[in-house]
């Protein structure tokens, strides 16, 4: 998972946008339905296609959270450039959607349902991608969830949901897909942190202290296999506009331009430097390089992309 933005939770609730940034959207609202016009948030261009270009021919990539948002974005970019790619997941409508796309647009791919808190699922998605692929090139360990609130508040239960999400599931995925690159000589692993590894905020004490482990995850891994030709570096994004950004915020069945303006001001008062969040598209097109053979002498790095935000922090 991504950067988020901040919210509060109840249990079983995530929430995003925070509660002043929902309640300008409420007035944003009212005022738009009055016929004020209010300008829409900045959003990156598209990435331009690479026509032709194949850094993924024949290999297999395994992703983990790959149902939507950056996994999904990745998925498709994997497939696009050649990749055999095994996801998983525990929403088995949307996996199967993100199957059909790829497969639609010439790609392979496996959806796998499971859940990276249960160890056997995870190792069932690993041994399956596998058996049905042969080998194992690329992993993309991109699962994770939070719940905000300050530290007291949290029960043991939450913080152990959050921390065995994004922490302890990476562990597992890794677990089982190292021993795969090790009998194939080599491989490329990259893991989703977040810019809260770097400069975080109140109320993220359970999702920062599992972001921010990531690192060091990452960091001692890398020198554990560098001599077996495997590599690991982690991405640091921040904030990314994904739809998850929305159903969290409750604003699934607002128009569009509303919900668009609403975050706009969250934005403005939130998000430094480049003042607009990350596509997911623009966060998976940097796993892909991570992952590729481009940068061979790159391991145990953490590399950010978070539009500036962390550069102001402090």
């Amino acid at each position: 998972m991504n950067d988020s933005a901040s919210f509060s939770s109840p249990p079983g609730r995530r929430r995003v946008v925070g509660t002043a940034a929902l309640g300008a959207t409420a007035g944003l609202a009212a005022g738009l339905a009055a016929g004020v016009a209010v300008a829409l948030p900045p959003k990156a261009a598209p990435i331009p296609p690479a026509p032709g270009r194949r850094r993924f021919e024949g290999k297999v990539i395994a992703i983990t959270g790959a149902t939507s948002g950056i996994g999904h974005a990745a998925a498709l970019a994997f497939a696009a450039e050649g990749g055999k790619v095994a996801f998983c997941g525990r929403r088995t409508a949307l996996g199967a959607e993100v199957e059909h796309e790829i497969k639609a647009a010439g790609g392979e791919a496996l959806y796998i349902k499971a859940d990276v808190l249960v160890e056997d699922e995870v190792r069932a998605f690993i041994d399956r991608t596998v058996t049905t692929y042969g080998h194992l090139d690329v992993a993309f360990n991109n699962a994770g969830i939070t719940i905000e609130k300050p530290l007291h508040e949290y029960t043991a239960d939450e913080w152990d949901r959050v921390n065995n999400t994004n922490l302890r599931g990476v562990f597992l995925a890794m677990k089982y897909e190292i021993p795969y690159m090790l009998k194939a000589g080599g491989g490329t692993i990259v893991v989703t942190s977040s810019s809260n590894a770097i400069a975080t905020q109140a109320k993220r004490s359970a999702y920062t202290a599992s972001k921010r482990a990531l690192v060091g995850l990452v960091q001692a891994a890398a020198l554990d296999y560098a001599p077996q030709g495997i590599r690991v570096n982690t991405l640091i994004p921040g904030t990314t506009d994904t739809p998850f950004l929305r159903k969290a915020a409750g604003m699934e069945n607002v128009p569009d331009a509303i919900w668009r303006v609403g975050l706009n001001q969250w934005v403005k008062n939130n998000v430094p430097g480049l003042g607009r969040l990350a596509t997911a598209e623009e966060v998976a097109a940097l796993a892909l390089t991570l992952a590729s053979d481009e940068h061979p002498f790159m391991t145990g790095a953490q590399i950010v992309l978070d539009g500036g935000k962390t550069a102001k922090a402090g």
